[in-house]
């Protein structure tokens, strides 16, 4: 595999709520997402989200989350990667993310970037058009992402609970084959400022967003199991 490079150095996060902060480990970029707080109208939808993994849980059950957009890019693969280094950041062992498109393409390079310049470790398989990626987070676990129709093998069939990342997959998958359960966190495509000046500030921006409310929703968890 060809190791993309992380420098030692990370750029200064652009589009937070709390204005542009410096980040130079996966770990202080953490402490910083969780120090802030998703909007009231996002803890809305995020909240029942928390409350069904929790549930979940609480029955002794493991959960599946499979985060769906429509080419399972960009804001699918954010989700997946941010809620997996939830989990593991609260020790919630039983729960295991996976992402899936209504078609597949490629995990965007460009949120491959966000994702390095947040700290995250990331090699790069030898395939040409899609190419398989290995995620490293904290103390050395690792995750792939590639892209892949959300009913693809290597997701689970059924049980699982869908997530839907873009409102264009929301609304043209209502009902999704073999969830149990669905929810609807939808992001804005940071694809809008490909090719533009605001091209890294705007996938920053979505990055972190991304990161601060699946830290959220998986802090709620641990919170919840704690309360119950």
């Amino acid at each position: 595999m060809i190791r993309l490079a992380c420098s030692a150095l990370f750029v200064l996060l652009a589009g937070c709520a709390t204005g542009p902060v410096s980040m130079d480990t996966l770990s202080t970029y953490i402490e910083a997402r969780l120090d802030e707080v998703p909007p009231a109208e996002r803890v809305e939808r995020l909240q029942p989200l928390a409350d069904e993994i929790a549930g979940r849980l609480a029955a002794g059950e493991d959960v599946d989350l499979i985060f769906i957009c429509t080419h399972n890019s960009r804001r699918s693969h954010l989700a997946q990667i941010w809620a997996w280094a939830g989990a593991q950041q609260f020790g919630l062992d039983g729960v295991h993310t996976w992402s899936g498109g209504t078609e597949a393409t490629a995990f965007n390079p460009r949120a491959v970037a966000a994702l390095e310049r947040a700290g995250f470790e990331i090699e790069r398989g030898p395939e040409d058009d899609n190419p398989v990626y290995t995620v490293q987070g904290e103390g050395g676990a690792t995750t792939e992402c590639f892209s892949k129709e959300f009913r693809h093998p290597e997701n689970p069939m059924s049980g699982f609970v869908a997530v839907m990342t873009c409102s264009d997959a929301d609304e043209a998958c209502p009902i999704v084959p073999g969830a149990a359960a669905r929810f609807g966190v939808t992001y804005v495509d940071p694809k809008q400022s490909d090719g533009t000046a605001e091209e890294t500030a705007t996938y920053d921006a979505r990055c972190a967003q991304i990161a601060r409310e699946m830290l959220w929703v998986m802090r709620s968890v641990a919170n919840l199991r704690g309360a119950s």
